[in-house]
Protein backbone atom coordinates (compact mmCIF):
# COMPACT_ATOMS: atom_id res chain seq x y z
CA UNK A 1 0.00 0.00 0.00
CA UNK A 2 0.85 3.58 -0.98
CA UNK A 3 -2.09 5.48 0.37
CA UNK A 4 -4.04 4.88 3.64
CA UNK A 5 -7.48 7.41 3.33
CA UNK A 6 -8.56 8.22 7.18
CA UNK A 7 -11.80 8.40 8.10
CA UNK A 8 -12.11 10.87 11.15
CA UNK A 9 -13.05 11.26 14.43
CA UNK A 10 -15.40 14.01 15.56
CA UNK A 11 -15.48 15.49 19.09
CA UNK A 12 -18.00 17.62 20.84
CA UNK A 13 -17.30 20.85 22.44
CA UNK A 14 -19.57 23.82 23.87
CA UNK A 15 -18.05 26.35 21.14
CA UNK A 16 -18.77 23.95 18.85
CA UNK A 17 -21.29 24.24 15.50
CA UNK A 18 -22.18 22.34 12.31
CA UNK A 19 -20.19 23.58 9.79
CA UNK A 20 -18.17 20.47 9.29
CA UNK A 21 -21.20 19.45 7.66
CA UNK A 22 -19.24 20.75 4.15
CA UNK A 23 -16.58 18.69 4.45
CA UNK A 24 -18.93 15.64 4.02
CA UNK A 25 -18.42 14.42 8.10
CA UNK A 26 -22.23 13.08 9.46
CA UNK A 27 -22.22 15.01 12.64
CA UNK A 28 -25.12 13.75 15.09
CA UNK A 29 -25.30 17.19 17.25
CA UNK A 30 -25.22 20.78 16.72
CA UNK A 31 -22.09 21.17 18.62
CA UNK A 32 -19.14 19.34 16.97
CA UNK A 33 -15.76 21.76 17.53
CA UNK A 34 -13.49 19.12 16.19
CA UNK A 35 -12.76 16.49 13.41
CA UNK A 36 -9.58 14.97 14.51
CA UNK A 37 -8.70 13.63 10.61
CA UNK A 38 -5.28 12.48 11.23
CA UNK A 39 -4.72 11.39 14.41
CA UNK A 40 -3.22 8.57 16.56
CA UNK A 41 -3.93 10.29 20.34
CA UNK A 42 -5.22 7.95 23.56
CA UNK A 43 -7.92 10.62 22.89
CA UNK A 44 -8.94 10.52 19.71
CA UNK A 45 -7.83 8.35 16.99
CA UNK A 46 -7.98 7.84 12.80
CA UNK A 47 -9.48 4.60 11.27
CA UNK A 48 -8.60 3.06 7.98
CA UNK A 49 -11.01 2.84 5.73
CA UNK A 50 -9.23 1.34 2.14
CA UNK A 51 -6.98 -1.59 1.40
CA UNK A 52 -5.69 -4.35 3.34
CA UNK A 53 -5.40 -2.55 6.48
CA UNK A 54 -8.97 -1.22 6.42
CA UNK A 55 -10.82 -0.90 10.03
CA UNK A 56 -7.62 -1.03 11.52
CA UNK A 57 -6.81 2.57 13.39
CA UNK A 58 -4.01 4.37 12.84
CA UNK A 59 -2.59 4.24 16.59
CA UNK A 60 -2.65 -0.24 15.72
CA UNK A 61 -0.99 0.57 12.07
CA UNK A 62 2.06 3.08 13.53
CA UNK A 63 2.99 0.15 16.11
CA UNK A 64 2.56 -3.18 14.49
CA UNK A 65 3.97 -2.07 11.14
CA UNK A 66 6.38 0.85 11.91
CA UNK A 67 8.27 -0.13 8.29
CA UNK A 68 5.29 1.55 6.53
CA UNK A 69 6.33 5.33 8.06
CA UNK A 70 10.28 4.41 7.53
CA UNK A 71 10.72 2.83 10.79
CA UNK A 72 11.09 4.62 14.32
CA UNK A 73 11.48 3.45 17.95
CA UNK A 74 8.82 0.78 19.34
CA UNK A 75 8.37 3.61 22.21
CA UNK A 76 8.00 6.41 19.62
CA UNK A 77 4.00 8.15 18.93
CA UNK A 78 3.32 9.23 15.74
CA UNK A 79 4.12 12.83 16.29
CA UNK A 80 1.26 14.60 14.43
CA UNK A 81 -2.03 15.54 15.09
CA UNK A 82 -4.23 17.12 12.60
CA UNK A 83 -7.68 18.58 13.33
CA UNK A 84 -10.79 20.77 11.52
CA UNK A 85 -11.96 23.47 13.92
CA UNK A 86 -15.75 25.11 14.05
CA UNK A 87 -15.69 27.77 16.27
CA UNK A 88 -18.97 28.39 16.33
CA UNK A 89 -17.95 30.51 19.56
CA UNK A 90 -15.22 31.66 20.85
CA UNK A 91 -12.84 29.39 22.37
CA UNK A 92 -10.97 29.23 25.82
CA UNK A 93 -8.19 31.72 26.09
CA UNK A 94 -5.19 29.50 26.44
CA UNK A 95 -1.74 28.01 26.63
CA UNK A 96 0.17 24.72 25.74
CA UNK A 97 3.65 23.76 26.96
CA UNK A 98 6.65 22.82 25.36
CA UNK A 99 8.20 19.49 25.04
CA UNK A 100 9.93 19.75 28.62
CA UNK A 101 6.76 21.31 30.06
CA UNK A 102 3.88 19.18 29.26
CA UNK A 103 2.49 16.24 31.37
CA UNK A 104 2.96 14.16 28.32
CA UNK A 105 6.42 14.56 27.63
CA UNK A 106 5.44 15.79 24.16
CA UNK A 107 4.44 19.72 23.46
CA UNK A 108 2.14 21.09 22.04
CA UNK A 109 2.79 23.48 19.20
CA UNK A 110 0.42 24.06 16.46
CA UNK A 111 -0.95 26.53 13.39
CA UNK A 112 -4.34 27.70 11.90
CA UNK A 113 -5.19 27.54 8.40
CA UNK A 114 -7.90 29.67 8.15
CA UNK A 115 -10.79 27.74 5.99
CA UNK A 116 -13.22 30.22 6.29
CA UNK A 117 -13.99 33.21 8.56
CA UNK A 118 -17.15 35.52 8.75
CA UNK A 119 -17.57 38.83 8.08
CA UNK A 120 -15.39 40.54 10.97
CA UNK A 121 -14.66 37.65 12.46
CA UNK A 122 -10.93 37.86 14.83
CA UNK A 123 -8.88 35.41 16.69
CA UNK A 124 -6.55 36.04 20.22
CA UNK A 125 -2.73 35.62 19.38
CA UNK A 126 -0.32 37.25 22.04
CA UNK A 127 -0.74 39.48 24.66
CA UNK A 128 0.51 42.77 25.40
CA UNK A 129 2.02 42.36 28.95
CA UNK A 130 6.16 43.14 28.70
CA UNK A 131 7.04 41.31 32.07
CA UNK A 132 5.90 38.04 34.14
CA UNK A 133 4.50 40.76 36.60
CA UNK A 134 2.84 42.62 34.25
CA UNK A 135 1.16 39.02 32.82
CA UNK A 136 -0.19 38.07 36.51
CA UNK A 137 -1.31 41.43 37.37
CA UNK A 138 -3.61 41.60 34.45
CA UNK A 139 -4.95 38.03 34.35
CA UNK A 140 -5.35 38.38 38.20
CA UNK A 141 -7.48 41.60 37.65
CA UNK A 142 -8.99 40.18 34.98
CA UNK A 143 -8.41 43.05 32.58
CA UNK A 144 -8.57 41.04 29.29
CA UNK A 145 -9.42 44.15 26.86
CA UNK A 146 -5.82 45.23 27.96
CA UNK A 147 -4.15 41.96 27.99
CA UNK A 148 -5.61 40.35 24.90
CA UNK A 149 -4.32 41.22 21.32
CA UNK A 150 -6.86 40.12 18.41
CA UNK A 151 -6.13 39.91 15.10
CA UNK A 152 -8.81 40.14 11.96
CA UNK A 153 -8.86 37.27 9.86
CA UNK A 154 -9.80 35.91 6.42
CA UNK A 155 -10.25 32.91 4.58
CA UNK A 156 -6.47 32.02 3.96
CA UNK A 157 -4.91 33.55 6.63
CA UNK A 158 -1.94 31.01 8.05
CA UNK A 159 -0.91 31.06 11.97
CA UNK A 160 1.82 29.37 13.22
CA UNK A 161 1.41 29.03 17.43
CA UNK A 162 4.46 27.77 19.05
CA UNK A 163 3.88 26.29 22.34
CA UNK A 164 4.11 29.44 25.02
CA UNK A 165 1.96 31.39 22.81
CA UNK A 166 -1.24 33.21 24.32
CA UNK A 167 -4.04 32.36 21.91
CA UNK A 168 -7.61 31.63 20.69
CA UNK A 169 -9.90 31.43 17.37
CA UNK A 170 -12.66 33.54 17.68
CA UNK A 171 -16.29 33.27 16.78
CA UNK A 172 -17.29 32.27 13.09
CA UNK A 173 -14.03 30.85 11.95
CA UNK A 174 -13.40 27.56 10.73
CA UNK A 175 -9.64 26.30 10.91
CA UNK A 176 -7.49 22.86 10.03
CA UNK A 177 -5.38 22.86 13.07
CA UNK A 178 -2.09 21.02 12.62
CA UNK A 179 -0.24 20.22 15.80
CA UNK A 180 2.02 17.94 17.86
CA UNK A 181 0.19 15.07 19.01
CA UNK A 182 -0.62 16.37 22.22
CA UNK A 183 -4.03 17.14 24.53
CA UNK A 184 -2.71 19.56 26.82
CA UNK A 185 -4.61 22.72 27.25
CA UNK A 186 -3.80 25.27 30.36
CA UNK A 187 -6.75 27.74 29.92
CA UNK A 188 -6.94 31.61 31.15
CA UNK A 189 -10.11 32.54 30.58
CA UNK A 190 -13.34 30.44 29.43
CA UNK A 191 -15.79 33.74 28.92
CA UNK A 192 -17.77 33.11 31.78
CA UNK A 193 -19.85 30.55 30.10
CA UNK A 194 -21.32 27.62 31.70
CA UNK A 195 -21.14 24.10 30.59
CA UNK A 196 -24.65 22.94 29.67
CA UNK A 197 -23.95 19.37 30.77
CA UNK A 198 -22.93 20.24 33.99
CA UNK A 199 -24.31 23.79 34.69
CA UNK A 200 -20.81 24.89 35.98
CA UNK A 201 -17.37 26.81 34.73
CA UNK A 202 -15.03 24.38 32.74
CA UNK A 203 -11.98 24.16 34.61
CA UNK A 204 -9.04 26.91 34.33
CA UNK A 205 -5.52 26.29 34.71
CA UNK A 206 -3.91 29.61 35.27
CA UNK A 207 -1.47 28.93 37.32
CA UNK A 208 0.25 26.06 35.07
CA UNK A 209 -0.68 28.91 31.75
CA UNK A 210 1.16 31.55 33.89
CA UNK A 211 4.43 28.98 34.11
CA UNK A 212 4.81 28.36 30.20
CA UNK A 213 3.24 31.79 28.93
CA UNK A 214 6.39 33.17 26.83
CA UNK A 215 6.71 37.18 27.70
CA UNK A 216 6.75 39.21 26.34
CA UNK A 217 5.05 37.87 23.08
CA UNK A 218 6.89 37.88 20.02
CA UNK A 219 5.68 37.38 16.64
CA UNK A 220 7.56 34.58 14.28
CA UNK A 221 8.83 35.41 10.93
CA UNK A 222 7.09 32.65 8.95
CA UNK A 223 9.80 32.96 5.52
CA UNK A 224 7.48 31.65 3.27
CA UNK A 225 7.96 31.03 -0.20
CA UNK A 226 6.05 29.88 -3.30
CA UNK A 227 7.52 27.93 -6.61
CA UNK A 228 5.54 26.20 -9.45
CA UNK A 229 5.45 22.38 -10.23
CA UNK A 230 3.58 21.99 -13.68
CA UNK A 231 -0.23 23.06 -13.18
CA UNK A 232 -0.05 23.65 -9.33
CA UNK A 233 1.20 26.66 -7.14
CA UNK A 234 3.12 25.43 -3.75
CA UNK A 235 3.45 27.63 -0.95
CA UNK A 236 5.54 26.65 1.58
CA UNK A 237 3.88 28.04 4.75
CA UNK A 238 5.96 26.93 7.39
CA UNK A 239 8.94 25.00 8.02
CA UNK A 240 9.39 25.00 11.92
CA UNK A 241 11.25 22.89 14.17
CA UNK A 242 8.29 20.28 14.72
CA UNK A 243 6.08 20.18 11.32
CA UNK A 244 6.30 21.80 7.48
CA UNK A 245 3.45 22.60 6.24
CA UNK A 246 2.39 23.33 1.70
CA UNK A 247 -0.29 24.11 0.38
CA UNK A 248 -1.01 22.88 -3.01
CA UNK A 249 -3.20 25.04 -5.29
CA UNK A 250 -3.70 22.76 -8.18
CA UNK A 251 -5.39 23.76 -11.48
CA UNK A 252 -4.23 20.93 -13.84
CA UNK A 253 -2.48 18.00 -14.20
CA UNK A 254 1.11 17.61 -12.06
CA UNK A 255 3.55 15.57 -11.34
CA UNK A 256 4.79 14.77 -8.20
CA UNK A 257 7.87 13.21 -6.32
CA UNK A 258 7.57 12.54 -2.36
CA UNK A 259 10.60 13.37 -0.21
CA UNK A 260 10.24 12.38 2.97
CA UNK A 261 9.34 9.41 4.80
CA UNK A 262 5.29 9.72 5.06
CA UNK A 263 3.84 13.12 4.53
CA UNK A 264 -0.30 14.04 5.52
CA UNK A 265 -2.94 15.04 3.14
CA UNK A 266 -5.63 17.36 3.92
CA UNK A 267 -7.97 18.10 0.83
CA UNK A 268 -9.78 21.73 1.57
CA UNK A 269 -11.73 22.20 -1.51
CA UNK A 270 -12.38 20.89 -5.16
CA UNK A 271 -12.18 17.30 -7.01
CA UNK A 272 -9.27 15.90 -7.62
CA UNK A 273 -7.91 12.39 -8.71
CA UNK A 274 -4.31 10.91 -7.40
CA UNK A 275 -2.56 8.71 -9.33
CA UNK A 276 0.11 6.71 -7.85
CA UNK A 277 2.11 3.46 -9.21
CA UNK A 278 -0.56 1.04 -7.81
CA UNK A 279 -4.00 2.83 -8.25
CA UNK A 280 -6.08 5.84 -8.71
CA UNK A 281 -7.78 7.51 -6.25
CA UNK A 282 -10.55 9.96 -6.05
CA UNK A 283 -10.50 13.10 -4.14
CA UNK A 284 -12.61 15.55 -2.29
CA UNK A 285 -13.12 18.07 -0.27
CA UNK A 286 -12.91 16.53 3.46
CA UNK A 287 -10.46 13.92 2.64
CA UNK A 288 -7.92 12.66 4.56
CA UNK A 289 -4.88 10.40 3.91
CA UNK A 290 -1.37 10.05 4.67
CA UNK A 291 1.47 8.98 1.78
CA UNK A 292 3.51 5.94 3.29
CA UNK A 293 7.26 5.71 2.54
CA UNK A 294 8.42 4.64 -0.78
CA UNK A 295 5.18 5.94 -2.94
CA UNK A 296 8.09 7.41 -5.08
CA UNK A 297 6.25 9.66 -8.12
CA UNK A 298 2.29 10.69 -8.22
CA UNK A 299 0.50 12.64 -10.09
CA UNK A 300 -2.58 14.52 -9.11
CA UNK A 301 -5.17 15.94 -11.28
CA UNK A 302 -8.49 18.37 -11.01
CA UNK A 303 -9.18 21.51 -9.41
CA UNK A 304 -8.70 22.02 -6.16
CA UNK A 305 -6.78 22.53 -2.73
CA UNK A 306 -4.70 20.32 -0.92
CA UNK A 307 -2.42 21.42 2.82
CA UNK A 308 0.69 19.41 2.78
CA UNK A 309 2.44 18.55 6.36
CA UNK A 310 5.67 16.70 7.41
CA UNK A 311 7.78 16.20 10.08
CA UNK A 312 10.50 18.16 9.54
CA UNK A 313 13.72 16.31 8.47
CA UNK A 314 16.99 16.94 10.89
CA UNK A 315 18.59 17.87 7.83
CA UNK A 316 17.03 20.94 7.34
CA UNK A 317 19.21 24.41 8.30
CA UNK A 318 18.36 26.16 11.05
CA UNK A 319 18.48 29.48 9.39
CA UNK A 320 15.00 27.85 7.37
CA UNK A 321 13.26 27.22 10.82
CA UNK A 322 10.41 29.59 11.54
CA UNK A 323 10.65 29.84 15.20
CA UNK A 324 13.19 28.26 17.78
CA UNK A 325 10.94 26.49 20.47
CA UNK A 326 12.72 26.82 24.06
Amino acid sequence: MTILMLKPELHHKIWGGTQLKQFNYQLDSDHVGEAWVIAAHQNGVSTITNGSYQGQTLSQLWQEHPELFGGHDADEKFPLLVKILDANENLSIQVHPNDKQSSENFGKTESWYILDAKPGAQLYYGHHAQDAKELTELVDQRDWDKLLRTLPVKRGDFFYVPAGTFHALGSGILALEIQQSSDTTYRFYDFDRLDKKTNQPRPLQIEEALAVTKVPHVDPILNQRTRIQDNTIITRLLTSPKFTIDRLSIRGESHFNQHHKYELFNVIDGDLSLTDGQATYQLKKGDNFIMLKDTGNYMITGDGEIIVSFVTPKSYQKQELAYLDN
